[in-house]
């Protein structure tokens, strides 16, 4: 890729090739202990480790996080890992046994934040109930990201990103009516449980920092819950309208046309134009300028009523002219598309490239590794590029250290197993 721009004059700048210091992040000051395994509350703590934040990671001396297993992994090395756990310094640490938890209780008064992601009231059989961990630090936050939270009778379920992604009616709209509901090869109801965990953190911080309110929060944050809130109009249209939403394959039913298309050279491109102004440029682009005037297409409601006629007539122009062409008659006529990237489109297209939006976090095994850059850009702000995702216990030296516990202290605590 090559080097961007020098940084505009608006005050925004790109990430910085070297580590700095993180205390020029949004999050600056603020510390978290994360426990939590697998994605969803991992990917919640490396969101504030972006933004500043100083995170420890918190995982079993045995190494044995299922995220070390999943796939990418290369010659033994866990690249999910490594890439989902980037910028944190790393502990192992038994918190089920006497000693153990007895360390963790020391740890808590250092930090704000503690993340879990167990399920509901694994905690508690442990010994480290809501009053225990505030004994040990009455200001300390505590995000529990479950799959369906701390209440209900499905609290204590076991969930993953499919399972809240089905319960919630996400996945009921992907697909065909001939396919069944479909879901895509990627965790995304972790992904999103977690943007809505450091949305979670960074409001507490915001509100203790404040000064008013509680100063200490348990949050209670179900995956299930967080796929639901993104269907903003579905339970409206449901009661109001009697309209259950269903899959439409790449169409959308609210608007038209919203589709994707198949040129001549066998690539598929999205194209957006449901509002009146931009299927009036669209029908421009296809040499059909009348379309836009007619009684059948000029409203969106008529449109979205004949849809399938709409339709058949887009997909016979893309498929009249190769991509080249017919995305440059769209260009012209400022028409909302992309052609739908893979990875080798995204790592070669001009504006991702000027963005950076990928980076490259230094790495012990590989010397780097590609990975998405910070989102978003604060101005002012040149975020470090973080390392990536700590070994099994890397940093146990220094941050025990810092705690007090010489070498031989944690030898034996070694020996012991503890960490």
């Amino acid at each position: 890729m090559k080097a961007s721009p020098a940084a505009p004059t608006t005050g925004f700048t790109t990430g910085s090739t070297t580590c700095s210091d993180s205390a020029q992040g949004p999050l600056a000051g603020v510390r978290i202990l994360d426990m939590a395994t697998v994605v969803a509350g991992p990917f919640a703590a490396t969101l504030c480790a972006d933004m500043g934040a100083e995170v420890v990671k918190l995982e079993l001396p045995d190494g044995s996080d299922p995220l070390r297993t999943l796939a990418p992994v290369k010659d033994g090395s866990p690249l999910y890992w490594k890439v989902t756990n980037r910028g944190k310094r790393g502990i192992s640490l038994d918190v089920r046994t006497a000693q153990g938890r007895e360390i963790f209780l020391r740890l808590l008064p250092r930090f704000d934040v503690l993340v879990e992601n167990f399920r509901t009231g694994t905690l508690d059989r442990w010994g480290l109930d809501i009053g225990t961990l505030r004994a040990a630090n009455p200001r300390l936050v505590v995000l529990r990201l479950t799959g369906f939270g701390q209440t209900g009778p499905a609290a204590t379920r076991p969930g993953f990103a499919r399972i809240f992604e089905a319960m919630s009616g996400f996945t009921n709209l992907a697909g065909t009516a001939e396919s069944g509901p479909l879901h895509m090869n990627y965790p995304v109801g972790d992904m999103i449980a977690g943007l809505f965990g450091a949305f979670s953190i960074a409001t507490a911080i915001a509100e203790q920092r404040s000064g008013r309110g509680t100063p200490a929060r348990e949050i209670d944050l179900a995956a299930t819950e967080a796929m639901f809130r993104l269907l903003d109009p579905l339970a409206v249209e449901y009661e109001q309208l009697g309209q259950a939403r269903q899959r439409a394959g790449n169409r959308t039913t609210y608007a038209a046309p919203s589709n994707m298309y198949r040129t001549g050279d066998d690539v598929w491109v999205t194209v957006v134009a449901s509002s009146d102004a931009t299927f009036a440029r669209l029908a421009e682009a296809m040499g059909k300028p009348e379309l836009a005037t007619s009684a059948e297409y000029a409203g969106n409601v008529d449109r979205v009523r004949n849809i399938d006629r709409l339709d058949a007539i887009v997909a016979g122009w893309f498929s009249q002219h190769d991509y080249a062409a017919a995305g440059a008659a769209l260009e012209r006529h400022g028409v909302p598309f992309s052609k739908v990237f893979g990875m080798a489109d995204i790592l070669a297209d001009p504006h991702l490239c000027a963005r950076q939006v990928v980076t490259r976090l230094p790495d012990p095994e590989f010397g780097s590794l590609p990975a998405p850059c910070v989102v978003p850009r604060f101005s002012g702000h040149a975020p470090p590029v973080p390392r990536t995702g700590p070994a099994v216990g890397e940093h146990n030296t220094e941050v025990y250290g810092e705690l007090g516990l010489d070498p031989e202290a944690q030898e034996a605590l070694h020996r012991a197993g503890v960490i």
